[in-house]
C-alpha cells in the first residue's frame, strides 16, 4: 500500500476554496486532472458541512473519472459521505486512532507533522502518509509557522517508514529540492490554483524536472 500511496502522492493538488479566490474550483480541478494530477485534496476551512459535502461530491466525481485519488482535509465525516479515498488530519482534527475506528478498511488517513516526534507518533497511530511542512514560506496557511526547511524533511524521512509529502511554498522551481531531501511527493496550492492556466501549471510540475524521472514516466 505504501508504494501505491507514494506513486499517487508525487503531486497532490490541494483544492483550497479560499485560494481559488472566487474562481470555479471544480473547473480548476478538472484542468489539473486533465494534465495528469494523480491526487486532489479538498480544503475548505470556512465551509459548513453541507456545503463542503456538496463540493466534495462534485470533486469526487471528477477524480473518479480521471482515475485519481481524492482526499478531504480535516473532515472524516465529509470524506466518508462523499465517497473519498481518504482524509488528511491536522492537530485540531479527529485523532488518528479514533478516525481509524470509524473508517472502512482501505480508507487512507494522512497526518500533518512538522517535527520528527510528531511524525513518529503519527506513524505509531497508523497514519498512511505524512504531510510535512511548511517547507518554504507560504501565504496559503496563516498558521503555517516558521518554515522547517529541507533538513527537517530529510530528518522525518529518516525517522519513519511511511511516505512523506512536502507541503508549503512549493512550486515547479523548488520541488526538485524537496524530492532530493527524500520526500515521495509534493503538495501544492497556489502553484496550481493561482495560475492563469491550471492545466499548464500542473503539466509544468509533472514535466519540468520537479518530479523524479520514474514518476514522470509513470504519469
Amino acid at each position: 500500500m505504501a508504494a501505491d500511496i507514494a506513486r499517487c502522492s508525487r503531486l497532490v493538488v490541494i483544492a483550497d476554496v479560499d485560494a481559488a479566490a472566487g474562481r470555479n474550483l471544480v473547473e480548476i480541478v478538472r484542468a489539473a486532472l486533465r494534465a495528469g494530477a494523480p491526487t486532489v485534496q479538498l480544503r475548505a476551512k470556512s465551509a459548513a458541512a453541507r456545503e463542503m459535502t456538496e463540493l466534495a461530491t462534485l470533486l469526487r466525481e471528477e477524480t473518479r473519472a480521471a482515475d485519481a485519488l481524492f482526499f478531504v482535509n480535516d473532515r472524516v465525516d465529509v470524506a466518508l459521505a462523499a465517497g473519498a479515498d481518504g482524509a488528511h488530519l491536522g492537530d485540531d482534527d479527529l485523532p488518528l486512532t479514533q478516525a481509524r475506528r470509524i473508517t472502512p478498511p482501505g480508507f487512507l488517513l494522512g497526518r500533518s507533522a512538522d517535527s520528527v516526534a510528531a511524525a513518529i507518533q503519527a506513524e505509531q497511530e497508523s497514519a498512511d502518509y505524512l504531510g510535512v511542512g511548511s517547507v518554504y514560506p507560504t501565504a496559503s496557511k496563516t498558521d503555517a509557522g516558521t518554515p522547517i526547511g529541507l533538513s527537517r524533511i530529510a530528518e522525518v524521512v529518516e525517522a519513519v517508514s511511511i511516505p512523506v509529502v512536502g507541503i508549503g511554498g512549493i512550486n515547479a522551481s523548488n520541488a526538485a529540492a524537496v524530492f532530493g531531501a527524500g520526500a515521495v511527493g509534493v503538495a501544492v496550492i497556489r502553484a496550481v490554483l493561482g495560475a492563469a492556466d491550471p492545466t499548464a501549471a500542473t503539466r509544468a510540475l509533472l514535466e519540468s524536472g520537479a518530479l523524479p524521472p520514474a514518476a514522470r514516466a509513470g504519469g
